[in-house]
Parts: C-alpha cells; structure tokens; sequence
C-alpha cells in the first residue's frame, strides 16, 4: 500500500498525467461487456510481444507486469492484441516501437485474420487509429507501432459485409475500436459468447465507433483493475497492448517543432 502511495505522490509531483484506462461493464441486448477507455491525451497505450533479454513472448499480463515494474512503472489496462501462430509470433503486420516484426498481409486467408477486409491498429504520439489494411497499404501511415488482426467488425460506420445475425458461431470475443480524431481507443470483450454480427452492433450502435477491429474470440483476455478482473486462461498470448502506469505520454503533435521551420543552414528544395 506505501508504495502505491508513494508512486501516486511522485508522479502527481513530477507532473504526469499517465493514467490506467477507465473500464465499466454495460449490458446491450441483453449481453453484458466489459469496455475500457483510453484516452491518447492522457494514457501510455503500447504494444508488447517479445521480452527485450530473453526474447520470449511475455505471455501473460503478470509477466509483462512484473518486466514494468522493474523499470519503475507498473501495468494498467491490458488485453490481447491480434492473432498469432503457435509460437506465438503475428499473422499479420507488427510494428513495435518502430521495429518492424511482421509485414502486412493483404491477400485473403483461412480463419477469421483473412476474412477480409481486416485491418490495422496504427498507434502514434497520442492517437490511435482502426485502418482498413488496403487503406493502409495505399496511404502508409508512420506509426510508431501496429497490429494486424480482422476481421474489420465496423468499416466506416458500416459492419463487415459478411458478418450474419442469426449465426451460431458463438465465443466470447474482444476488439478495439477508435474514435475519428484518434484521442479515444475503447476496448471491448464479451462476458459470454456472441456471433461477429451481435458483436460488431456493439461498436457500431451501442458506442457509435465508425471503425472497429477484431482482435480474438476463445483466447480473448482483459486485465481491468477498474473492474478487478486479470484473465489467466489457457495458454500464453501473443501481443498485448497495455496501459503503461507511470510512463510519460508524448507530446501533443502542436506542441512539436513547426517542421515548416527549418534552419537557414539546410537548402530548401522547391
């Protein structure tokens, strides 16, 4: 407990504005969910895949935890982040912290990741962005780390096309989706299995998000100390994308050097 404390005061005394992400469960159809927000402007958001010494995937949320804290910073949201193979390596694009792992993949595929379109979560200094990944492959965006997964469950305000409201393919599923100016990425996983179609609303018409993705159905994992709940499960994941306590947020793309600026000694180019 003193030491909670003692973080909380040292952060509020160094001016960090770092924060877990705020989790809630709400009911929509009859379905509970539990959905975490995060704020760009204020939280850390980062992906995880590979410890930097051993280069084992973490695997778990207490794994990745307990690497943080040994750097002083400690975990807050967390959950699953795209699909994997066995090995746990990506199916598709990974970029983390400007390291490329794993290239895009446009081509359609067995199993949910090539139900196409799928898509990309672009993170960069305070946003988040859902991109359609032949979008993404035409405009080429810097992110400073990415995931592939898919399907797309919501692509410009519209569920994917394949998606069927009376299927039977039921799991208890998760997925991101991002608000249009990219300060806002809201986290989503059932609390009991739903089809895509029953999911999919749920972005779409219950928190009125334009782009969504799927990250997983039976694997689907959320650590929300919100709500008191870590997920365990079966198995070690792949990537995850957390809430970074401690650590902090960049600056805000306006409070950057005017790039138009550029000093007297370089040519500029017409």
């Amino acid at each position: 407990m003193w030491r909670a404390a003692l973080a909380a005061m040292t952060l509020l005394l160094l001016g960090q504005t770092a924060q877990a992400a705020t989790c809630r469960e709400e009911v929509f159809d009859g379905v509970e969910y539990a959905i975490c927000d995060v704020d760009l402007t204020q939280d850390v958001l980062r992906l995880f895949l590979y410890e930097p010494v051993s280069g084992r995937p973490y695997g778990y949320f207490g794994t990745l935890d307990a690497a943080l804290e040994d750097k002083g910073f400690s975990l807050g949201f967390a959950a699953n982040a795209g699909m994997y193979h066995d090995d746990r390596s990506p199916v598709g694009l990974y970029i983390e912290d400007g390291e490329t792992s794993q290239r895009l993949i446009t081509n359609a595929g067995p199993g949910n990741f090539g139900l196409l379109p799928n898509g990309v979560l672009c993170l960069r200094p305070r946003r988040a962005d859902v991109i359609e990944t032949l979008q993404y492959e035409a405009e080429q965006p810097d992110c400073v780390s990415a995931t592939q997964s898919g399907p797309m469950l919501v692509i410009d305000g519209a569920l994917h096309p394949r998606f069927l409201e009376n299927s039977t393919s039921l799991y208890v599923r998760n997925g991101v989706g991002t608000s249009d100016d990219g300060e806002l990425a809201t986290f989503v996983i059932s609390n009991s299995p739903v089809n895509f179609h029953t999911f999919g609303r749920v972005f779409r018409d219950h928190l009125k998000i334009r782009n969504a993705l799927y990250f997983d159905g039976n694997v689907s994992r959320l650590h929300a100390p919100d709500i008191g709940r870590s997920d365990i499960g079966f198995g070690a994941l792949g990537p995850i994308i957390a809430v970074v306590e401690g650590e902090t947020p960049p600056p805000a793309p306006e409070e950057n050097a005017d790039p138009s600026e550029k000093p007297s000694d370089i040519p500029v180019q017409d």
